[in-house]
Order: structure tokens, then sequence, then C-alpha cells
């Protein structure tokens, strides 16, 4: 690519890697809106696919945590309109199948925003906390590894534990 243009269409390499990164991500939210918005699985299979596409794509991309923690942080609006195209989270299959699952009286009591930010949370945090995890656990990368594959299985276990 001739840098001049380059430079001319992004201006820096701060803006180019914006740009990559935000469709990157946006690749991967519809991919995982796809689960959200598959009719035909259920909650425990979603949760299923939820932990295994996450957590393998945390382990091929594990700089995307920090940039998706980074861009929430400075530009929230910006960020979630470009990754979520204006879907709401109780909009989704998924929120439904919550809600039927846990029955509209429970749901009352326990909001269903809480199990997603509670899958959510299971994911994604062990790898934002990675270097601290290995360094006062004494554990290699190999063996954080084979925790997260541990945690494919787990994740789903312990979200239909807090259902019942």
């Amino acid at each position: 690519i001739n840098l001049a243009l380059l430079n001319y269409y992004y201006r820096s390499k701060e803006k180019l890697f914006n740009q990559i990164m935000i469709e990157s991500l946006t690749a991967f939210f519809q991919h995982i809106m796809q689960t959200f918005q598959h009719k035909e699985s259920t909650l425990e299979e979603k949760f299923q696919q939820l932990a295994v596409r996450y957590i393998e794509h945390f382990k091929e991309q594990p700089d995307l945590p920090y940039f998706i923690l980074n861009e929430m942080r400075s530009r929230p609006v910006e960020f979630v309109s470009k990754v979520s195209n204006g879907i709401r989270l109780q909009d989704l299959v998924i929120f439904q199948q919550l809600v039927d699952r846990i029955g509209s009286e429970r749901a009352k009591k326990i909001n269903p925003l809480h199990i997603m930010s509670n899958l959510m949370s299971l994911i994604l945090f062990p790898f934002i906390s990675k270097p601290m995890f290995k360094t006062i656990s004494g554990i290699d990368n190999a063996q954080f590894d084979q925790l997260m594959e541990e945690r494919k299985k787990l994740i789903p276990q312990w979200i239909n534990q807090m259902l019942e």
C-alpha cells in the first residue's frame, strides 16, 4: 500500500488500528448476536456456545478484551452503537428464554440482566485479569489455557445453577 494514501485516509496508525478493531469487533458481535437470536437452540445450548466462542476468540486475540474495555471507557456510546446496531439485550431471543426459564414472577425479583452480566463476566474477566492471575497463582500460559478450556464446560453449569 502506498504510505501517503494510507495516511490520507486514516491520518494515523492509531486511527487505522481502531478501524480494524471496530470491524473485527463488529463481526465478532454479529456472530454472538446470531447465537443470542437463534430460536431453535435452547438456553443451555446458547450458554455453551457463548462460553466456547468467547473463550476461543479471546485466546486467539488476547488483547481484544483490553481494547473493548478501553473503548467502552473512553467512548461508550459510540462503541456500543457501532457494534450493537441498536439492539437491546431485552429484545433478544436469549433474554426471552431467560425470562421464560426464570418465570415471570421470579423475573420481577431476579432481573435477567443480572444473569446476562454474570455470563459475560465469567467469560471475560479471566482474560482481563490474566497477567495478575498468572502472577499470583504461579501458572504459565499453557496452564492458563487449560483453565480456560475447563471454563468452557463450567460456565454453562454455573449459570444453570444460578437459574435454579
